[in-house]
């Protein structure tokens, strides 16, 4: 019997991609082949629904595949996630040719099929919490996929130990906000804990990262952890928003503008190779150029090695919707320009510092003959930045070599393989 070929869109951020390869694995356990979506019988997108311009990506991928099931190449037309999971009203009146809606994916724990990878070989991602308990005001993720769910921790290191027999070069643990894991379950804070059995269960995997880690929930035993595991790369992802005292609590984070400059001095006492990623939202309803101002100058004296900045979208269902002086899409625009202008500077600034320096460098892909491109172990892969690397000899895909930097641009580092 011919099997039926499915071909899938993943969108969205990498906990959504760790969603997709989970609908493959068991679509595969039941026979599915999977193909390209060219290919394909049944068409499936996961979508993402987080802000505008996610929403508007997912349903123009819808579009394009029922254009394709108008064209009689593809019978079946699925759409999964987080745009099914928050607007499947509207879009079963509004796309009659989608065969089905599925919605946010639930933790199966003691998985009886493999996950189909759509990431490099040497790539790993671990989903270890689903949802959120945070009540941030401009934010709809509550609302998709539910409270905080920690994954049982027999469960993850079950996984851990088959990412680690397929001999994964990194693990990239991730969750909405990893450092809740095991509130639910034990009423107590459980990030710690449970990567001392991750790190127990490994041999072969090098690199561990932490994606993503709430300000108020970084704990000194868990900062200990970090400066004192080799494993774990010393890159603190914290997603902080803002700096202004008043748009925080606007925002409805916790977190006071003191506290968080005096927590980011302790970071970088604690970690002093430590790589500090935020993201910041400008154009928050009520948001005034001195506010901006403000913002801009905490970008400046802090120096972020990684930094993300999005455009405040409002979204329907959170509290800042109804917030009033919501802010105009041009003035938005501008400041964003702004602030990317001033980090694309810091960025350079912080790369010319590696110049000269021998690094270890993780091997993602080959370029051309002699030509390959690697990261840095503060580097996420699909999110930061790459470095070149130039070598006489063949170099493995997922192989950790040893490189000099030997030019750096502005988000992006060039080198010789030593």
């Amino acid at each position: 019997m011919k099997s039926t070929k499915v071909g899938i869109i993943s969108l969205g951020c990498p906990r959504n991609l760790v969603d997709s390869e989970s609908i493959l694995g068991r679509l595969t356990a039941k026979g599915y082949k999977i193909v390209d979506i060219q290919d394909a019988d049944i068409g499936l997108v996961n979508t993402c629904s987080f802000i505008d311009e996610a929403k508007k990506e997912s349903v123009d991928a819808i579009l394009d595949l029922v254009e394709l099931k108008k064209e009689g190449r593809l019978k079946k037309i699925i759409v999964a996630g987080c745009l099914s999971q928050r607007y499947k009203g509207e879009l079963l009146s509004g796309l009659p040719e989608v065969d089905a809606f599925v919605g946010r994916l639930e933790f199966e724990d003691g998985l009886s099929y493999k996950k189909y990878p759509l990431t490099a070989a040497h790539t790993g991602y671990l989903k270890i919490s689903e949802g959120c308990n945070h009540s941030c005001s401009f934010c709809v993720i509550p609302k998709i996929k539910g409270r905080l769910k920690s994954r049982a921790a027999e469960s993850i290191i079950e996984e851990v130990k088959r990412l680690d027999e397929e001999k994964k070069a990194e693990i990239n643990i991730i969750g909405q906000d990893i450092s809740m894991y095991g509130l639910d379950i034990d009423k107590k804070l459980a990030l710690s804990s449970l990567l001392t059995k991750i790190i127990g269960a490994l041999n072969n995997v090098r690199w561990l990262r932490l994606l993503y880690l709430y300000p108020e929930n970084l704990t000194p035993d868990l900062i200990r952890l970090i400066a004192d595991e080799p494993r774990i790369c010393k890159y603190v992802d914290l997603p902080l928003q803002h700096i202004n005292q008043r748009l925080l609590k606007a925002m409805k984070r916790p977190d006071e503008k003191k506290k968080i400059i005096r927590m980011l001095s302790d970071l970088r006492q604690r970690i002093p190779a430590a790589a500090i990623r935020t993201s910041l939202i400008v154009g928050f309803p009520g948001e005034t150029d001195k506010e901006f101002k403000e913002l801009v100058s905490f970008v400046k004296e802090q120096r972020f090695q990684r930094l993300g900045v999005f455009r405040y979208s409002r979204e329907e269902g959170t509290a800042a919707y109804d917030y009033p002086n919501q802010v105009p899409e041009k003035i938005k625009k501008e400041r964003f320009d702004l602030i990317m202008r001033e980090q694309r500077v810091i960025s350079e600034e912080n790369n010319r510092e590696f110049l000269g320096k021998t690094l270890e460098v993780l091997i993602d892909e080959k370029e051309s003959a002699g030509n390959y491109i690697g990261r840095l172990s503060i580097d996420a892969p699909e999110v930061d930045q790459a470095v070149s690397v130039k070598s006489r000899k063949p170099l493995s895909i997922g192989s950790f070599i040893k490189a000099k930097i030997i030019d750096t641009r502005e988000y992006d580092l060039a080198a010789e393989a030593v």
